[in-house]
C-alpha cells in the first residue's frame, strides 16, 4: 500500500477516536433526577446514561449535556429514581394462580369463604373444581373450620382453598372423597390431617404434606396455562417496581415457560430460579447438566429449594422446645438433616446453591449442621453463598454461625408485621426476641437480602421497606415498633432489596446499583424516599419501570411494555401487536409523561 495512503488511514482513524472520545455515544440520558444510586462510592447522582442494556455513566445534569450533547434525553424534573428492586424470595406463580382463582385473602371468616365459594358454584361446570387461595391459616390455627358449610354449598363441585402461606389447605368433603380420604387414611410422612374429636373424621383441613393427596387429584396445568399465569405475575411485579426475582421453588414445566416467554418477548423482568430439591427427577437431570447463567441475565437457573418445616402460623415450624400455646407439639420437620446435606455436598461439588425453607429455631439449627457439614466435606467450593430461606426464629447461639459459615439470612420484613399478633403466643416472651432478628444477623457481618415472599404478602416491595424500619403495620402499630430493637435504617433496608439482594443471586457485578457497566435496571416513584416520614413511604407509586434501559411499565400510559431487554437490541424483528421502544434508533418516538408532586411534565422525543 502507498506510504501516503497508510498515512492518511491512519490519520482518519485516529480523528475518529479522539472524536468518539469528545462525543460519546449513548441511547439515552435521564437527567435532572434525584437518582440514589446505592453505589457506595456515589450515593447520589442527578444525570445517568445509557447505551444498550447497560448504565455507562453516571453523574450531574451540566457535566451529562456538554458530554452527551446528541444524546436523546428525558428530564425528570427532580423526580427520584432507585435501582430496580429486586426480590429475594418469590413465588411467581402462585401469583399468577391467585390473580385468576377465588382470592380470600382479605376475608376474616369461614363463613364469608363459604359465601365466595357458593358464588362460584353458581357460574362453574359440573363436577369442576372450585380453587382458591388466602385464607390466614397462622390467624385461624386457634380455631380451624371443618368442611360441613363448604360442602353444603357444593356437595357435587370439589373445592380446594389452599392458605395465605400455603401451609395449610380447606377442602370439601366432595374434594376428600376423589383423594380417597377418610378417617381410616393415615397421616402421611410430614403431614396432618385435621379430624373430628369426637367422630375421628378428616375436618378437611390439611396441614404441610397431607395436601399432596388432595393435590394429585387436581387436573395439572398446561404450559400454556403455565405460561399465562407467569405473564401475567411479572406484569404485576414491574408495576411495583420490581426488576428481578428469586423463584422459589421452580418445577420443570416453568422451566420450559419461562424459556418460552423469553423467546416469545413476554417477560419483562428478570428470574432467578431455585429449582425444587423435593422432585428426585428434576434434582438429578440438573445436577448431572449443571447451572444455567443466562448471559443476557433473563433467566438463571443454578439453586436448589427444600423445606426444612413448615409454618409458625400453623404450628408446622419446628421447635427446639414446645409451642407456648401448645406443649403437646414442636412442630414437624419436612426434610431430614441426612437430605439436607447430601443435596448440598452435591450442589456444592456441581457449583449450585443450595435455598433451604426454615422457620422455627430447631428446623434453622438442623440446616446450619447439614450446611456446616457439607461445607467441610467439598472445601473446594468457591464462593458457595448457601442460604436460609426465612431464618425466621433463631437460638441466640446460631445467629454468631451464619456468618461464620457465610450463610446468607433471606429475611422477608413484612413477616415480622404480619405475624407479630400470635407469634408471641406461639414462642413465649424469651423466645421470641430471637425471631425475625434481623438487626442482631446484620451486626454479625452477614449479607441480608430482603423479600416479600408473595403472594402471601404483599409484592408492593414498600410495604416490606416500611415494615423493616417501622415493625409496625399500616396503621402504625404498635407505637414505637414491635421489638423495636431490631429495626434496620432505611440505608440498610434499600441494600436489603438491591444490592444484597443481587449479591444473593451472585450478580452484585451486574445489578443491584445504577453505576457504569451494570444493567440500566431502575424505577422511577413519586416521591423522595430519602426525605419522606415513614409512614409515607406506603405511598409512594412507581411512574416507570426499566429494565435494561428498556421502558416496560408506564403508569401513566396505564399499560406494560413486556419485553426484555436483551430482545430489544437484536436485529431481530418482533412480530405480533407488541412493539418493543428501542431508544437507540433515531426514529423512535414516544411522549414520556412524568407525574411528579402532582404536576404533569410531558417530554416529546
Amino acid at each position: 500500500m502507498n506510504p501516503g495512503l497508510i498515512f492518511f488511514v491512519i490519520l482518519a482513524a485516529l480523528i475518529g477516536f479522539d472524536s468518539a472520545l469528545a462525543k460519546p455515544s449513548a441511547d439515552l440520558l435521564i437527567f435532572n433526577a434525584h437518582i440514589v444510586t446505592m453505589d457506595a462510592k456515589h450515593m447520589t447522582a442527578r444525570a445517568t446514561v445509557i447505551r444498550g442494556n447497560h448504565v455507562v455513566w453516571v453523574g450531574d445534569t451540566a457535566e451529562a449535556q456538554k458530554r452527551f450533547p446528541e444524546t436523546r434525553a428525558i428530564d425528570l424534573h427532580g423526580a427520584t429514581v432507585l435501582p430496580g428492586i429486586i426480590d429475594a424470595h418469590t413465588h411467581l406463580i402462585e401469583l399468577g394462580k391467585s390473580l385468576v382463582r377465588l382470592n380470600l385473602k382479605d376475608i376474616a371468616t369461614a363463613q364469608e369463604a363459604v359465601e365466595r365459594v357458593k358464588q362460584r358454584i353458581s357460574s362453574a361446570a359440573p363436577n369442576e373444581w372450585i380453587l382458591g387461595w388466602g385464607w390466614d391459616e397462622g390467624k385461624w390455627a386457634s380455631h380451624y373450620p371443618d368442611n360441613q358449610a363448604l360442602s353444603d354449598v357444593s356437595p357435587n363441585n370439589p373445592v380446594y382453598l389452599v392458605g395465605l402461606h400455603t401451609f395449610a389447605a380447606w377442602a370439601n368433603k366432595r374434594a376428600l372423597q376423589l383423594a380417597g380420604i377418610t378417617k381410616d387414611t393415615k397421616d402421611p410422612p410430614n403431614g396432618r390431617i385435621l379430624r373430628n374429636e369426637e367422630t375421628g373424621e378428616p375436618t378437611g383441613v390439611l396441614l404441610n404434606h397431607a395436601q399432596d393427596l388432595v393435590e394429585t387429584q387436581i387436573p395439572p396445568m398446561t404450559l400454556e396455562q403455565t405460561k399465562q399465569a407467569l405473564e401475567v405475575a411479572a406484569q404485576e411485579c414491574v408495576r411495583y417496581g420490581l426488576t428481578s426475582v428469586h423463584e422459589a421453588k421452580v418445577s420443570p414445566i416453568m422451566v420450559d415457560a419461562f424459556h418460552e416467554l423469553i423467546r416469545e418477548n413476554r417477560l419483562p423482568l428478570r428470574v432467578y430460579a431455585m429449582l425444587d430439591g423435593a422432585d428426585p427427577a428434576l434434582v438429578s437431570q440438573w445436577l448431572q447438566r449443571g447451572p444455567e447463567i443466562d448471559p443476557n441475565h433473563q433467566l438463571t437457573i443454578r439453586a436448589f429449594k427444600l423445606f426444612a418445616d413448615g409454618a409458625l402460623g400453623s404450628r408446622g415450624a419446628a421447635l427446639l422446645e414446645p409451642y407456648s400455646d401448645s406443649p403437646q407439639s414442636k412442630g414437624t420437620f419436612t426434610t431430614s438433616e441426612p437430605e439436607v446435606y447430601n443435596l448440598s455436598r452435591k450442589s456444592l461439588q456441581r457449583g449450585f446453591q443450595v435455598c433451604t425453607h426454615a422457620i422455627g429455631d430447631a428446623a434453622n439449627r438442623m440446616v446450619l449442621d447439614a450446611y456446616a457439614h457439607a461445607l467441610s466435606d467439598v472445601p473446594q467450593a468457591h464462593n458457595p453463598r448457601l442460604r436460609m430461606e426465612h431464618a425466621q426464629v433463631l437460638s441466640p447461639e446460631d445467629i454468631l454461625r451464619f456468618a461464620k459459615l457465610g450463610i446468607i439470612p433471606s429475611m422477608q420484613p413484612v413477616h415480622a408485621t404480619s405475624d407479630m399478633g400470635w407469634a408471641e403466643q406461639r414462642l413465649g416472651p424469651q423466645r421470641v426476641k430471637g425471631a425475625y432478628a434481623w438487626r442482631s444477623l446484620l451486626q454479625t457481618g452477614v449479607h441480608l437480602p430482603l423479600s416479600s415472599d408473595f403472594p402471601g404478602e404483599t409484592s408492593n416491595p414498600f410495604y416490606g421497606i416500611y415494615a423493616a424500619i417501622t415493625r409496625q403495620d399500616p396503621q402504625g402499630n404498635p407505637s414505637g415498633g414491635w421489638y423495636p430493637e431490631q429495626r434496620l435504617t432505611l440505608e440498610e433496608a434499600l441494600r436489603g432489596y438491591t444490592v444484597e439482594a443481587a449479591y444473593a443471586e451472585f450478580e452484585e457485578q451486574a445489578k443491584g446499583s445504577i453505576e457504569p457497566g451494570k444493567l440500566a435496571d431502575f424505577i422511577v416513584i413519586s416521591q423522595d424516599i430519602t426525605s419522606l416520614p415513614a409512614k409515607e413511604i406506603l405511598a409512594i407509586r412507581v411512574l416507570k419501570t426499566f429494565v435494561g434501559g428498556n421502558l416496560v411499565y408506564d403508569a401513566d400510559a396505564n399499560k406494560l411494555q413486556p419485553q426484555i431487554p436483551s430482545r430489544c437490541f437484536n436485529s431481530r424483528p418482533l412480530s405480533g401487536p407488541l412493539r418493543c421502544m428501542r431508544v437507540n434508533r433515531k426514529a423512535w418516538t414516544h411522549t414520556l409523561r412524568f407525574s411528579y408532586r402532582g404536576t404533569i411534565q410531558t417530554k416529546s422525543h
